[in-house]
């Protein structure tokens, strides 16, 4: 599965970033004695007539579904991570960097740089430009 690296998920780096290592714990604690466990109702027929019971045990589909929605988390920031890597222009390259990955403010960045007055500068004429030189922007 390719990833197309857009506007929109640079601006979700951060927060998947953050969700991983708590998806993470979560699937372990749901794998710890009764803590992964559901409970669902069917209905008994033994007497002939529709008895609701309920069933109690590991809810698999709920952790498949935590342990899918982590796999795709981990891909988008890998993509993500490797799309900046890949950069060839290297003021682009780390002030990609420094924002998304190290999670600087667009002032510190352009303290960094050189352009301590203008911190608008960096977003702007970096990352924007090059942004829309990709055709990343959505």
């Amino acid at each position: 599965m390719e990833i197309k690296i857009t506007k929109k998920l640079l601006r979700s780096y951060r927060k998947l970033k953050r969700e991983i290592p708590l998806l993470e714990q979560e699937l372990e604690y749901m794998k710890q004695g009764d803590n992964g466990f559901g409970n669902s109702v069917i209905l008994d027929y033994r007497t002939g007539e529709p008895r609701p019971q309920s069933v109690v045990g590991f809810d698999q589909k709920k952790y498949d579904r935590r342990d899918a929605d982590l796999e795709k988390k981990k891909a988008k920031v890998k993509a993500v991570e490797d799309w900046i890597q890949a950069i060839e222009d290297g003021q682009t390259r780390v002030v990609f960097k420094m924002y998304y990955i190290d999670g600087m403010t667009w002032e510190r960045i352009a303290a960094k740089i050189g352009y301590a007055g203008n911190p608008d500068y960096p977003r702007l004429h970096i990352r924007d430009r090059y942004l829309k030189e990709q055709g990343a922007v959505r």
